[in-house]
């Protein structure tokens, strides 16, 4: 049973005649059920009571022992878990997905199976093998959701690196890689090379066996990515903590080199860049230049950001700069410089940079689409928009309409 978290993405793009802004004032809401509607008013008044909040598992876990496991559970698919997940069969996500299509919106699927870098470390090799299975079957159910003659645009799936490759691994690669002067050992040239001939790589900084998880982690992502591209499936990358980040984006260069040539078609690989940090425009601008340069189409999922909290509390116990934002406003500045570039590239190097405008906040979204109206990128074109299923459906629908 593959279990599935999704998001949304419609394509949007320029209007002909004079510029319309986008309605968020919920008149798209028409297209619901009162059930529909009703559920997630539910849903948000539960989400915006604090103790549920703060003691949601151990309300779940009391509510199993009280009510036991099947009335909890319908419980559950009745409110939450149909608010927000699309279903624990392939049935189950391809009605969801009829759904969707129905009102201009694509499904993009994820497994959601990651390791916490709090958690204990997993051993052995079995369960990274065990969710490169998930991963592949996850392609395979992407590729086979039914499809709408009304909707353009690629099939996507999300991926997390650390469903493949340990923390820990991230962790030393980071602390490595982040040093000055670091040799061409870990250059994703290098990586992709080992990935493609399946040589034994050897890096300096890491023991026998940690070169030996990374020539796995390797041999991992790279299955999924070349059975993604024979599926014709674009994986989108998650960033996670800033702790582990720069080894993600090595890993995921790498992959950009094997499966972004313009001769692949792609780009398969797109990576994810978190506007909650203070470093992303500037990355985000490197990175670019550095496709450009190379000659890889380049594949953006732009986020605000998920690890607000835990950031902070990490950089305070390590008593090191905080990497995030100091506050919303600022954020939104950040997110808006980094939006204004990416739709910039989009406008003057077209099917070789795509974007993803992932963003429930309303201003982004006008941001956006006004922005790709000026500069003439068509409806088409390599924009898409994504927003996690229930979470700000007013913003999907207005955009699927």
């Amino acid at each position: 049973m593959l279990r599935t978290h999704r998001v949304l993405y419609s394509q949007a793009g320029p209007p002909s005649g004079d510029w319309q802004p986008l309605n968020f004032d919920g008149e798209a809401f028409h297209l619901k059920g009162t059930g529909e509607l009703a559920r997630a008013l539910l849903v948000l008044r539960l989400c915006a009571w604090p103790p549920l909040v703060t003691h949601g598992l151990a309300l779940q876990a009391w509510s199993q022992r009280l009510l036991g496991s099947r009335l909890s559970g319908a419980l559950l698919r009745a409110s939450v878990y149909g608010q927000f997940v699309a279903g624990e069969t392939q049935e189950e996500v391809e009605g969801c997905v009829r759904q969707l299509q129905a009102l201009g919106l694509r499904p993009l699927l994820a497994v959601p199976t990651e390791e916490e870098p709090d958690s204990a470390a997993q051993t052995g090799e079995a369960w990274y093998e065990g969710n490169l299975d998930a991963m592949l079957r996850c392609v395979d159910l992407s590729r086979g959701l039914p499809e709408s003659p009304d909707l353009a645009g690629k099939t996507l799936m999300q991926l997390k690196v650390t469903a493949l490759a340990s923390t820990r691994l991230c962790k030393d690669l980071t602390s490595w890689i982040t040093k000055p002067g670091v040799s061409s050992e870990l250059s994703p040239e290098r990586l992709a090379e080992a990935m493609d001939s399946g040589q034994n790589l050897q890096v300096s900084c890491l023991n026998t066996e940690q070169n030996q998880h990374l020539q796995a982690s390797l041999s991992r992502l790279n299955r999924v990515a070349q059975y993604a591209r024979d599926q014709q499936v674009g994986l989108l990358v998650d960033a996670e903590y800033t702790f582990i980040n720069p080894a993600l984006s090595l890993l995921v260069a790498a992959l950009a080199v094997r499966w972004n040539s313009p001769r692949e078609g792609g780009p398969w690989v797109w990576n994810t860049y978190q506007a909650y940090l203070k470093d992303t425009h500037e990355r985000l601008r490197r990175d670019a230049e550095a496709a450009h340069r190379a000659g890889l189409a380049f594949g953006v999922k732009l986020v605000r950001g998920a690890y607000l909290e835990k950031e902070r509390k990490v950089s305070q116990l390590q008593g090191t700069e905080d990497p995030t934002q100091p506050d919303y406003e600022a954020t939104s500045r950040s997110y808006s410089r980094c939006l204004e570039l990416m739709l910039s590239l989009v406008s003057h190097h077209g099917p070789m940079c795509h974007l993803m405008v992932a963003s429930h906040n309303e201003e982004s979204v006008r941001q956006a689409t006004k922005r790709m109206w000026e500069l003439g990128i068509p409806l088409d074109g390599p924009v898409c928009f994504g927003q996690l299923l229930g979470m700000c459906d007013h913003v999907s629908l207005a955009l699927g309409m």
